[in-house]
């Protein structure tokens, strides 16, 4: 200890104490921390870190938590199974989950099978009390009679072989037989205790597996995955539950698991499943209807494909849940495009427009029907108002009368099949298109006055971007506008009298527009309409302005449609297209027919009709010459009906010929040596004496018209 001891000597000048000059000037330092085994410790750590992150180690570990949920679950179900067999909690369950959703006829049924079930059960336990003395007395008789049986047998066969020995032989056979069996079974037995707990959990992991007992976090990536995962009972009533409606999620949970008691059967439709819910007291299908989003994300889909409709049953909604990512996928080909003899009949057909949403065929009849179909801009209206105008000229019956105010083409293939084909964006236009319904109004006219009985082919009048012409400044000569919403608006009085009466005389109007305001498109005239269509919209306001308050009451939300992605997809308010009982529109994703394709079942049309002259503006009333417009009408016939000449001549310029009778045409020909004439038995006008009296009277056509 001594020689650890280190001397200090003072200093005699200062006086203080130091150590000897040959000793460190300051003491020795503690003995540092061991690094070595401080890198150790934290090697470990991080290798520990990195093996409980590893991926391999976490799928391990929900692979035990997995197959082993799986057996508790199967345990869980089979004993529920077990308990639900053989005591009344089914039927308690069952007149709960009634009870619950308001149905007490059915809740009274299941309490008479409660009532039925509690007494067998009462007569199979009087039948135990007894069965310990039936079992004695069985058990009796069968050791005597088999007994005797064998005895019997051995008489019988001792007499055959006059052995007495084989008295005994049967009945010594039987006990060895025995015997054989307890030696079997005492040594299986041993394996089988062994064996038989694995067993019985290999049977519980099974039933836990067809159950799918096991938590999502526990499965595989791929299938923790719920997108597009298929719709059970058990998936509808937790997405329900679980919508934040107080009253619903009380009932359900008072059902246990019955919750699927309020489930219809899932059926499936077209491209999805279809189920009808029938609500708990307390619970309106408002509520419901106005959750659609957060319903569709319970069921792991967007929210543009699960739809909700209220059917005829009373608080019930309808489900149908499409295939995710199925709308997103395009129908097929129009059966314009691929069947080359299809015609169409304006009476009794209906046109092949596209698919519903169970991806059956959407067929819309026209007969007298006046359409309607907006939508926002650049989402398919006029290919969709297209479609049926290609399908309708199919049949050579019908005449059209266009008036496309975008005027970039789109009707282009019309030309040669309308009698009257405008397009363009500006006043002039729209006043062009003014006039064709005005002349459309007095066809009408003309044929309300026409004698009882008569008939006429029906008359289309077609307005695309009818939003143009409504709001359209300009103003007659009359001071009238001829836009505007007002009574003194020439357009909007011309749909109005074609709305009004129209429909009884096969005048026909059919107008496309976009992005409706109460401005551009006036509350009369889109109730005017018989067939309302929409495409996607912006607001539930518009979506209202398009289809009517009862159709969005009744769940049609063409607001909720994607922009953009559900193009061509409409919703449809109309009594001329199959809607399911209950519903007030249906929802087609529409046929495209691209404007090449357009033109080629255009001319299948044309190829149906002879010689239509298509005029590119309304002439004015007060500048015609009979002469020349009855030669523009024949067209390329060298000889046409009189009644067909009259037709056409109305429609080239209604403001002149559309009240024209059989009188008049034959004043207007008199002395030209151009007059009607019988042909067949049918008066006809000819091509080309009509030529020549042009040729011999060039004026004479004008100061007819004058007089």
């Amino acid at each position: 200890m001594t020689d650890n001891v280190v001397p200090l000597f003072k200093d005699p000048t200062t006086g203080t104490y130091a150590l000897p000059d040959d000793t460190p000037d300051t003491p020795p330092a503690a003995p540092a921390p061991d690094a070595r085994r401080v890198r150790v410790w934290k090697r470990t750590a991080r290798g520990i870190r990195r093996f409980v992150i590893d991926e391999r180690t976490r799928a391990a570990a929900r692979l035990v938590a997995r197959h082993g949920m799986y057996v508790i679950g199967g345990t869980r179900v089979t004993a529920r199974r077990t308990w639900e067999g053989r005591t009344a909690s089914r039927y308690e369950r069952m007149i709960r989950a009634a009870e619950a959703a308001g149905n007490f006829e059915e809740a009274k049924e299941w309490e008479d099978r409660l009532t039925r079930y509690r007494a067998a059960r009462h007569h199979r336990r009087m039948d135990l009390l007894k069965a310990p003395q039936d079992a004695a007395k069985s058990a009796g008789y069968a050791i005597g009679l088999t007994t005797g049986g064998l005895l019997l047998l051995g008489i019988v066969l001792a007499i055959g072989t006059k052995d007495p020995s084989w008295i005994l032989a049967p009945l010594t056979t039987v006990i060895a037989a025995i015997q054989w069996i307890v030696t079997v079974g005492t040594i299986v037995w041993g394996p089988a205790v062994t064996v038989g707990p694995w067993l019985a959990l290999l049977a519980l992991w099974g039933v836990g597996r067809k159950q799918q007992t096991a938590p999502q976090w526990t499965l595989p990536a791929k299938e923790r995955d719920t997108a597009g995962a298929p719709i059970t009972p058990s998936i509808v009533v937790t997405a329900l539950r679980d919508l934040g409606i107080a009253p619903l999620r009380s009932a359900i949970k008072e059902m246990g698991d019955a919750g699927a008691a309020m489930l219809g059967p899932i059926r499936i439709a077209g491209c999805g499943v279809e189920v009808d819910v029938t609500l708990p007291s307390g619970v309106s299908t408002a509520e419901v209807q106005g959750r659609r989003r957060k319903l569709a994300e319970n069921l792991a889909r967007h929210e543009h494909e699960v739809f909700i409709t209220l059917p005829t049953a009373a608080r019930t909604v309808r489900l149908w849940i499409a295939d995710s990512g199925a709308l997103d996928e395009p129908i097929g080909p129009s059966p314009l495009t691929t069947d080359d003899t299809l015609k169409s009949d304006y009476k009794s057909g209906r046109a092949p427009w596209g698919q519903d949403l169970r991806g059956d065929a959407a067929l819309i009849s026209l007969y007298q029907r006046m359409l309607l179909i907006t939508g926002l801009s650049n989402q398919g209206k006029t290919a969709a108002l297209r479609a049926l105008a290609l399908w309708l000229a199919l049949d050579k019956t019908v005449e059209f009368r266009i008036a496309d105010l975008k005027g970039v083409g789109d009707w282009d293939m019309f030309d040669g099949l309308a009698t009257t084909l405008i397009q363009g964006p500006t006043d002039e236009h729209v006043i062009d298109a003014t006039e064709m319904l005005e002349a459309g109004v007095a066809e009408m006219e003309r044929r309300i006055q026409a004698p009882p009985g008569s008939t006429f082919p029906p008359l289309v009048l077609v307005v695309d971007e009818a939003q143009v012409a409504f709001m359209c400044p300009a103003v007659g000569d009359d001071k009238r506008p001829y836009g505007g919403s007002k009574a003194t608006s020439r357009y909007f009085m011309a749909a109005r009298k074609i709305h009004n009466q129209g429909r009884a005389v096969d005048v026909l109007l059919w107008e496309g527009t976009q992005d409706p305001t109460d401005q551009n498109l006036p509350k009369l005239v889109r109730e005017g309409a018989h067939t309302r269509i929409s495409l996607a919209l912006g607001t539930e306001s518009q979506a209202r302005m398009a289809l009517g308050d009862k159709a969005v009451d009744g769940g049609a939300a063409p607001h909720l449609l994607r922009q953009g992605l559900d193009k061509g997809t409409v919703v449809v308010a109309s009594d001329g297209i199959t809607i399911p009982a209950g519903q007030a529109s249906i929802t087609v994703r529409t046929h495209y027919i691209d404007t090449d394709t357009a033109g080629i079942i255009a001319d299948r049309a044309k190829a149906l009709r002879s010689g239509i002259t298509t005029a590119h503006t309304v002439p004015d009333a007060e500048e015609h010459d009979p002469l020349a417009d009855i030669l523009t009408v024949l067209g390329t016939d060298t000889r046409v009906l009189t009644q067909d000449v009259l037709k056409r001549l109305a429609a080239l310029n209604g403001k002149a010929y559309g009240r024209w009778s059989f009188i008049d045409l034959k004043r207007a020909l008199d002395g030209t040596g151009a007059e009607p004439y019988k042909s067949d038995g049918r008066m006809v006008i000819g091509r080309d004496r009509i030529t020549r009296a042009l040729t011999n009277h060039p004026t004479e056509g004008s100061a007819s018209a004058a007089e």
